[in-house]
């Protein structure tokens, strides 16, 4: 291995790692598909589609972050 590869991780690598955005989108669209599901609010309903949408972009998104 080179040098390079084992120093830390500095600047805007560090902060766009792929695991926890990819985990944080998942979250997000099983958050919504929660507030699909639940019987109890009508708000929560009406922007469940918003969250799943939003997860699945971030999801796409994320999924070009590198490792």
């Amino acid at each position: 291995m080179s040098q390079a590869s084992l120093a830390p991780r500095r600047g805007w690598t560090r902060w766009f790692r792929r695991g926890p955005w990819e985990n944080g989108a998942t979250v997000l669209i099983g958050l919504g598909i929660v507030m699909l599901t639940q019987p109890f609010s009508l708000d929560l309903y009406s922007y469940s589609f918003v969250t799943i949408l939003t997860g699945t972009v971030g999801f796409v998104i994320v999924s070009h972050f590198p490792q």
